[in-house]
């Protein structure tokens, strides 16, 4: 199939969808955890001569360390594709949003407004490694009501198109009830090449939007080559700010965490700020504990002189992991075990910091003070603001969104997290009774309008098929 071929067939099918039953989404979602599970061995046999593949990259400097790492979809134990299995209930167990009301109003007797939650439409999704990405985005498609093209990077080109059998075989065998619309086999589709990327995303006429996950590059360049409205982030530099009356235990424990327990995420902490007031009792022994787990610290002056006078470098294998920060540093996304360290005076210097500095993904402050976490979270222009907790729980799995489409910087329909409802949009319904807007007015004849809201717990369902 051309591209055109696709996209036209990706609208079909998005057309289709808006009369599946929420009883027939679930069918399918069941059918595609079922077929994963078959197939598992499969699959992760395909991953493996991709790692294989990648490795060689690697060694050859032609693949990033980072990149390598998000391409396992198999983890410890089979624990990724374990995950990956529960991510389509977690999926499935979500209320179907589509057909919901979320705002109804009698505008005179006899014509009433609602209006309606319905899927995007189309949804172009680009990414780069990670291909339990065609997992999560086809499942949330369809719990939608969307139809979805998918593109993988070509490092895991045999785990995607493994991927994309199993559902495509998923959703052409979900048995169909007598009267039911047949489900559109056409709903999620794969594309292998730039050519095909490149002239999709020139086809505003069925694609309704774009979400690329990957390298600042890869966004960037989405970005700037359509006219579809793209949802995404090109870069992820999260900070955490350790403020005058941080916890101690608090402030190692989500650091670290931060900072190591996944550093090829977009929501890892990059950078450290830390209040001048608790740089020895508290920042030091945050050091020590990101020193202890392989970090390297990149230091401005105050914050270098504090590991010095400590001591907690003096070991030469240690102390190579402790450098002087440029400024490049604190607006960089190391995607590793990497991390920018600057030494503040005050609360507002460290929220300046982060809007100047910043990506507007995930920022957390560290504090026992109330008052001083809610105006950093007020203050902050991010689309997460986190008191006392790491930076990692920007995730649409950990936020109960069942999976994520991806994390948006974007101030529009969706921001932060997206999950399901990333994938919606609404539309009004205005049922009347052969009224025209003539009809209303100031003069003899003309009526007024009511304008009176009516109780959404009476309606709220009252479209969900």
């Amino acid at each position: 199939m051309t591209a055109e071929q696709v996209a036209r067939s990706a609208r079909e099918a998005s057309n289709l969808l808006q009369t599946v039953t929420s009883a027939q989404k679930s069918a399918v979602l069941r059918r595609i955890k079922q077929v994963l599970e078959e197939r598992r061995e499969e699959i992760i046999a395909a991953n493996r001569s991709d790692k294989e593949a990648a490795q060689k990259e690697v060694e050859a400097g032609h693949l990033s360390g980072s990149l390598f790492k998000r391409l396992d979809i198999e983890g410890e134990g089979g624990e990724k594709f374990t995950t990956l299995l529960q991510g389509v209930d977690d999926v499935d167990r979500i209320p179907d949003p589509i057909g919901q009301v979320t705002m109804a109003r009698r505008l005179d007797d006899g014509l009433d407004l609602y209006r309606v939650v319905c899927p995007v439409g189309v949804c172009l999704v680009i990414f780069e490694a990670r291909p339990e990405v065609v997992v999560n985005i086809a499942c949330l498609a369809i719990k939608s009501g969307n139809a979805a093209i998918l593109k993988g990077g070509k490092e895991a080109n045999q785990t995607n198109n493994a991927l994309a059998a199993a559902i495509q075989h998923a959703i052409a065998t979900t048995p169909v009830q007598e009267g039911q619309t047949p489900f559109p086999e056409r709903a999620v589709q794969v594309v292998s090449t730039r050519d095909e990327i490149n002239s999709l995303l020139d086809m505003d006429r069925y694609v309704d939007i774009v979400i690329p996950r990957g390298s600042n590059s890869l966004v960037r360049h989405i970005q700037n080559n359509t006219r579809i409205p793209v949802l995404g982030h090109a870069d992820g530099i999260c900070s955490t700010y350790l403020d005058t009356s941080a916890d101690l235990h608090k402030a190692v424990h989500t650091v670290v965490d931060a900072k190591t327990h996944y550093p090829a995420a977009c929501n890892s902490t990059e950078t450290l700020l830390v209040n001048n007031a608790v740089l020895e009792s508290v920042f030091v022994p945050v050091a020590a504990a990101l020193l202890k787990a392989g970090v390297r610290i990149h230091a401005d002056s105050r914050s270098l002189k504090a590991i010095e006078s400590a001591g907690i470098a003096k070991d030469p294998s240690i102390a190579a992991q402790v450098s002087a920060a440029t400024d490049k540093d604190f607006g960089h996304e190391f995607t590793d075990l990497d991390i920018a360290v600057r030494v503040v005076d005050s609360l507002d210097e460290a929220i300046d910091h982060i809007n100047s500095h910043g990506s507007k993904h995930t920022d957390a402050i560290i504090t026992e003070d109330r008052a001083s976490a809610e105006w950093f979270m007020r203050r902050v222009d991010a689309a997460g603001v986190y008191w006392n907790a790491s930076t990692r729980f920007a995730d649409g799995f950990r936020c109960g969104f069942g999976a994520e489409i991806g994390v948006s910087t974007n101030k529009t329909h969706a921001r932060g997290p997206a999950g399901l409802e990333g994938l919606t949009i609404y539309k009004y319904y205005l049922f009347g009774n052969g009224q025209g807007a003539v009809d209303y007015g100031v003069g003899e004849g003309k009526h007024n309008f009511l304008h009176k809201d009516i109780p959404l717990d009476n309606v709220r369902d009252k479209f969900v098929l």
